[in-house]
């Protein structure tokens, strides 16, 4: 229950205020002109998540200043001399550093946010860096858009400008690293605040995104060569599956096709997740550009178009490769299922072969207990009538008129008669047994 709800005795959900919380989180930190922001990103993993918690709380003893505030993924912490913004997120950290300068200070190419951030602090930062950026809001009544772009030269860096926010800025960049930083300059046309926090955001998320995206095309090159030979294999894999003339070389390739299956599986494994954050991060970052909503400068690309020329084309590689990798798992899906009919119908075939040499067998079975069953009615008249004939002996000294071969050749008949009936009954009753049964 939630005491500051105003309707007593609903429950609420136990996520809605994180929920709304998440919302709301991350929002841009205003900005005037000038400033310098620099945005460094760390790739980390679960081991280094108390390290990374450690260090920022040793910011504290560092550096001179208060937190405005905290949570689980997020800080921000102001001293005298900057503004400290920590975000964590699934893969990575993200560390901004944003400096105001004095009005009328102009441009130095050496500045940047970091040279008042105690270095001691920066160097203890857990991860590997894998995007770093300088950011330099400049007004455009100190630094003109046209001084800059009478500095373009054909030969030199190819420099990527635009007009944003419906032109209350002009932004400038060429994606290159200058001493490990890529850099942009914003010249504040009309731009407030929050716009101007907006604007710094967006081309900080585009540079990240943009390195994070292309974490997935080494794998996609990896996996390309091993795939030309996973492709060429699984094809000789289905000859030998036409060519197969035994139940051996069946399951000889049958085993093969698993073995190939197991390697794509792990390979699927391994690659889903690079390839699907690729996909996310490209997303981001067209979606980022499209927030810009940016306006040509004469003979500079924008920045979808140096997105659509550099970033797409190794997006569709990995995309390719990912769609190789299906199709890959799909195929030998097919090929095992055909083997496994192939070799589930040459099961039956074997199984109505044996089934018909057991009918064959019953029936001869059943013959000889024909044949065995007339060779004991014999046995048992010859030797019912031998009994006979010797009862007979013994009662001749009483009937002397009783002959004892008379006697034995009369009890023949009268013993096959009962030998037969008694078997016929014998069988009926086994074979009413045996239908109770079933």
């Amino acid at each position: 229950m939630n005491a500051g709800f105003p309707l007593p005795g609903i429950a609420l959900h136990p996520l809605r205020e994180l929920l709304n919380d998440e919302f709301h989180a991350r929002p841009p930190v205003p900005l005037r002109s000038p400033t310098l922001v620099s945005h460094l990103v760390f790739t980390h993993d679960a081991s280094t998540q108390q390290e990374e918690l450690a260090n920022l709380q040793n910011l504290g003893e560092v550096a001179t200043g208060e937190l405005l505030d905290r949570s689980e993924a997020h800080l921000v912490f102001a001293a005298q001399a900057f503004l400290l913004r920590w975000e964590r997120h699934s893969e990575f950290s993200s560390y901004t550093v944003f400096r105001e300068l004095t009005a009328g200070e102009g441009r130095n190419p050496a500045a940047s946010a970091l040279q008042v951030v105690p270095a001691g602090w920066l160097s203890a930062i857990p991860g590997q860096l894998i995007a770093a950026t300088h950011v330099e809001l400049q007004a455009s009544r100190e630094v003109s858009p046209e001084s800059v772009t009478a500095g373009l030269t054909p030969t030199g860096r190819q420099v990527v400008a635009a007009q944003v926010a419906d032109q209350a800025a002009w932004v400038f960049t060429d994606f290159m690293f200058d001493s490990g930083f890529s850099r942009f300059l914003i010249l504040d046309v009309a731009l407030t605040q929050r716009q101007a926090g907006r604007t710094v955001q967006r081309l900080l998320e585009i540079e990240t995104y943009r390195l994070l995206a292309l974490l997935a095309l080494p794998v996609a090159k990896e996996i390309g060569s091993w795939l030309k030979a996973a492709e060429t294999q699984l094809a000789d894999m289905v000859d030998q599956i036409g060519q197969a003339r035994s139940p051996a070389d069946e399951r000889q390739v049958l085993a093969a096709l698993t073995g190939l299956a197991a390697e794509v599986e792990h390979s699927l494994a391994r690659t889903a997740f690079r390839f699907g954050a690729a996909r996310a991060y490209h997303d981001l970052v067209m979606q980022r550009i499209d927030e810009l909503r940016e306006l040509r400068v004469t003979g500079c690309p924008t920045f979808r178009e140096m997105m659509q020329r550099r970033l797409l084309p190794a997006m569709q590689t990995c995309i390719a490769m990912a769609k190789r990798q299906d199709d890959l798992s799909d195929r030998l899906a097919r090929s095992s299922e055909l083997l496994r009919t192939r070799v589930d119908v040459e099961l039956e075939r074997q199984n109505q072969e044996q089934l018909a040499q057991m009918n064959q067998r019953a029936r001869l079975q059943l013959r000889l207990q024909e044949t065995v069953e007339g060779l004991s009615v014999v046995a048992i008249t010859y030797y019912a009538s031998q009994l006979v004939h010797y009862l007979a002996k013994g009662f001749k000294a009483l009937l002397p008129a009783l002959s004892p071969e008379i006697a034995a050749a009369v009890s023949i008949p009268l013993v096959a008669a009962f030998s037969i009936l008694g078997i016929r009954r014998m069988r009926r009753r086994l074979r009413q047994e045996a239908g109770g049964d079933h």
